[in-house]
């Protein structure tokens, strides 16, 4: 088991030999077999995903944006498969800071927003809140940031 307690902060990426799936309207929008995925202290892992393994097709800008304080300024995307459509449902960094530049223009889903997000075969569940993109696995154990009392954490 992996404790998202003992995750650093300030958090680290690393990049794993993992099988990452993302479905939405049912097309398989993301597939890999080489993601990365952040750790930070309290949130489940994200995944990051390399543009090559991702149908781009269904990726439409947002005008949405937000500042991370380790990984730099996030650009958003609506996620689009034939008339469905998820609002802000995956992000990227378009220039992050030099500590996450190995994950530049990758992308990261919000689970919870997806029909379906998948490791190793297992369907994930989506940290709860809704700015936190984590995926939660049977492998990581909490409390996890954004659960109903943490805002102060």
């Amino acid at each position: 088991m992996e404790s998202v307690w003992r995750y650093p902060r300030p958090p680290r990426l690393e990049h794993v030999n993992r099988h990452v799936r993302v479905i939405f309207g049912g097309v398989v929008i993301a597939e890999s077999r080489r993601p990365a995925r952040v750790l930070e202290t309290s949130h489940p892992p994200v995944f990051y995903i390399s543009p090559e393994d991702i149908r781009l097709e269904h990726l439409l800008a947002s005008a949405r944006s937000s500042f991370c304080e380790w990984k730099g300024n996030a650009s958003y995307y609506d996620v689009r498969a034939g008339e469905k459509v998820a609002r802000d449902a995956a992000w990227t960094y378009r220039s992050p800071t030099e500590a996450f530049s190995s994950i530049r223009d990758w992308v990261a889903f919000y689970p919870g927003r997806m029909d379906e997000c998948t490791v190793d075969g297992e369907v994930v569940r989506a940290q709860a809140g809704g700015f936190y993109g984590g995926w939660i696995t049977s492998e990581i154990e909490g409390p996890f940031k954004g659960e109903p009392g943490t805002n102060g954490w």
